[in-house]
């Protein structure tokens, strides 16, 4: 996932100037405390279990939703960027930046079961097609694709992309879309041939990092550095239409019940669009997080949001990133009011 830069503190509590509204329709429930050192990046949300699986430094933190509780963790995940789940094999996986590796896990125990090497450098997002039951991981710094057999994990293709590929999402039927953050645009590839078939600008949206999908209206949300979340009609590769949304956003998820797409912005706001119908969004508001809750899940059963954070202390000078406080990584549990 793109790396943040924190450019100051000071004028990012004021979350008014974002557009955030006084009577919101949306709380932090309560913070989740995980605790433990290091950064963070994905969050993925199994509603049907009631877990909650948070990529956090060097491993995957598991956390019972119901009781708020820690319950386990995937350790030897060494610069973790994210968690995939295949629920009908009992499996989950992990990307692992730093080793440039896969981590097979049994969900039930949280015991891993294997660890193989990629067939590319740091790979990011990590995402499990059901439509050809195969585990994708997108490799930030070699631009391209591996795609994994989950029978005995092998991999069994490497799709050569165009730039750097960020977040992906499956539709299910033998698409699978990802976003090309430094060439602006959705690369569409061909689960059966295991190849490119489209190149998709989104201008003007620029650097997109999350990626969303409704499979009902076949539209794609990407959201982008420069502040804008693109709808793109995910058969044609038409852009439907942009909206604006906060700084620093890194990730977006879709709810589908709610018909409601939601930007987690580090600036300490979410921003919430409503799906009208097919070609037409409003945005709502920009409800508050927490300053650095950039990446986001939703639980489709409970129509909760999750963002993993933490605080930080004062910045230091030729830092890109004020330090972590130790011990302060929660998980915002974010409800909708009515």
């Amino acid at each position: 996932m793109r790396r943040l830069i924190f450019v100051g503190l000071t004028g990012l509590m004021f979350l008014s100037s974002f557009g955030v509204v006084a009577q919101s329709n949306y709380q932090i429930a309560r913070k989740i405390a995980v605790g433990g050192e290091g950064g963070w990046d994905y969050i993925t949300v199994d509603g049907a279990s009631s877990r909650i699986y948070a990529s956090h430094a060097t491993t995957a933190v598991v956390v019972d939703i119901k009781t708020g509780k820690v319950i386990g963790s995937i350790p030897d995940t060494k610069g973790i960027h994210g968690i995939a789940l295949a629920p009908e094999i009992n499996r989950g996986y992990t990307s692992n930046g730093r080793d440039s590796s896969v981590t097979a896990f049994d969900l039930k125990t949280l015991k891993p079961i294997a660890k193989f090497k990629v067939t590319g450098a740091n790979p990011d997002c990590i995402l499990y097609d059901s439509f050809a039951k195969k585990i994708y991981t997108f490799n930030g710094r070699s631009s391209n694709a591996s795609v994994i057999d989950i029978r005995d994990n092998k991999v069994v293709a490497t799709i050569p992309l165009s730039g750097k590929p960020e977040f992906a999402a499956s539709d299910g039927k033998g698409k699978i879309y990802v976003n090309i953050e430094d060439k602006s645009t959705i690369t569409v590839i061909d689960a059966k041939e295991y190849k490119v078939v489209q190149n998709w600008s989104i201008a003007p949206g620029e650097e997109p990092s999350g990626l969303a999908l409704d499979n009902i209206t076949h539209r794609l949300f990407s959201v982008c550095g420069n502040k804008l979340m693109v709808v793109t009609d995910a058969e044609t590769g038409k852009v439907i239409t942009t909206l604006p949304i906060g700084e620093r956003c890194d990730g977006v998820t879709f709810d589908p019940g709610k018909k409601m797409v939601y930007s987690s912005n580090g600036d300490g706001t979410i921003t919430v669009v409503q799906e009208v119908d097919a070609n037409t969004f409003q945005v709502l508001e920009n409800a508050r997080s927490q300053l650095g809750a950039r990446t986001i899940a939703v639980d489709k059963v409970t129509h909760h949001l999750y963002l993993p954070t933490a605080e930080f202390g004062a910045p230091v000078a030729g830092e890109r990133r004020p330090p972590i406080k130790p011990n302060s990584f929660v998980i915002l549990d974010v409800e909708p009011i009515q």
